[in-house]
């Protein structure tokens, strides 16, 4: 077995290195006439592919032994739920992380403060749109619209009413669900690629009314001169302001952890999750499928907007250049790549796709096919995310049906 894999290895290996042979070996100096030839970068290519074949075939090897596994009905506990069963354990984790996040801004630069900012950003804008795509299972593509919202919220309202921050921070949320709910009932009957490219296109119409109308929203110059939030009337320094800013961002999202995860387990997430699972019996079921999705699409795009508000009060200066559709397939990407419904899974998902690369600047000119490497692989070998949802087992009074049933339904 391991020589026939070796074999199949270096066939991949002779392959790759005929086919990379012109671009990678072959240097022609079109000045000096003459032609270099680099035999040790088709070392490296020979080398590298021979590697991630061999790899690539253990890895699948592995997967299909734990499919087989789980196939098989037989439970395998790992060391990740052995955790998760500890609740001391798990709360003392929780509580070790708060305090370093609490104390990171007085230890680091305002570059890093910068950089954490953003983060949490992500965090909420994720655990908002996994409301919608997570734990409803809409398929959403506009995030980013409900973000502008937001930012645009504040900006206008400070520009043409003088309101501030803290007043304006509600009012962004509030108008980014409204936004929601209006775009949620012409997509009522929609489901999975259908709404998908709605959603999409209502992104789109955001960004270009926000870029045209520009007597309203300065156009794609934007608006300028954003105040950051005041404390107490005090002047604070560009340093300390970012230092207050990161401290309410961190607030918004532990309260957008502690409700996203307390929805979850109420009756309206009991609600959502029955309409991902199967939108029919949902509705057979008695349970209202419009109240539903709109409560869905308000819900999740309220955390847009909060989170468009700080980013404006941030930067002190949004255009529509920042609300494209990358920003949706980021936000979207953060969701699917830490775990549907997983709350921890968002914080991971963000922490991969915002504090990784900004750490890996040494290899900014590779950093998006080191992105796409990993989405593969992600994709092919933890389809259900890097922390997939966990589902909840009950306990039912009847002894007779908890012998056969092993005390769970």
């Amino acid at each position: 077995m391991i020589m026939l894999e070796l074999r199949k290895s270096i066939l991949v290996s002779i392959w790759f290195m005929f086919l990379t042979f012109p671009i990678m070996v072959i240097r022609v100096n079109a000045i000096e006439k003459t032609v270099v030839w680099r035999w040790e970068n088709m070392a490296w290519i020979g080398i590298g592919s021979f590697l991630l074949s061999f790899v690539w075939r253990w890895a699948l090897r592995r997967k299909e032994a734990g499919d087989a596994v789980a196939a098989s009905g037989e439970k395998k506990t790992g060391k990740w739920a052995e955790f998760s069963a500890n609740p001391s354990l798990t709360m003392a984790v929780r509580a070790g992380f708060l305090v370093l996040f609490l104390v990171t801004p007085w230890l680091v630069t305002t570059y890093q403060t910068n950089i954490l900012i953003s983060f949490l950003l992500y965090v909420v804008l994720g655990l908002g749109l996994n409301v919608i795509v997570g734990v409803a299972g809409l398929l959403f593509l506009g995030h980013a619209a409900f973000y502008a919202i937001g930012a645009y919220s504040y900006a206008l309202l400070n520009q043409y009413f003088g309101i501030g921050f803290w007043l304006a921070l509600p009012i962004g949320g509030v108008v980014a669900a409204l936004a929601g709910v209006a775009l949620a009932f012409p997509v009522l009957r929609l489901r999975g690629d259908y709404l998908a490219i709605v959603t999409l296109g209502f992104g789109e119409i955001v960004r270009l009314v926000l870029e045209n109308w520009g007597t309203l929203t300065g156009g794609p110059s934007g608006v300028s001169n954003i105040p950051r939030p005041g404390f107490m009337g005090i002047q604070l320094s560009v340093a300390e302001a970012n230092i207050y800013i990161y401290y309410i961002v961190l607030a918004l999202a532990l309260i957008t952890i502690v409700a996203v995860s307390r929805l979850k387990d109420s009756r309206i997430g009991r609600a959502l999750q029955a309409l991902r699972e199967d939108e029919i019996a949902c509705e057979a079921m008695g349970i209202d499928r419009v109240g539903v999705k709109l409560m869905a699409f308000g819900l999740g795009t309220a955390w847009a907007g909060f989170a468009g508000v700080i980013f404006a009060a941030k930067t002190t200066f949004i255009n529509p250049a920042s609300f494209t559709f990358f920003e949706s397939a980021i936000i979207l990407s953060i969701v699917v790549l830490g775990g549907m419904g997983s709350n921890l899974g968002v914080i991971l998902g963000a922490a991969f796709l915002v504090l990784l690369p900004e750490y890996l600047r040494a290899f900014s000119e590779y950093r998006m096919i080191l992105f796409a490497v990993a989405m593969v692989v992600m994709m092919v070998f933890r389809p259900q995310g890097l922390i997939p949802a966990k589902g909840r087992t009950y306990t039912v009074d009847d002894p007779d049906l908890n012998t056969a049933n092993g005390g769970h339904v």
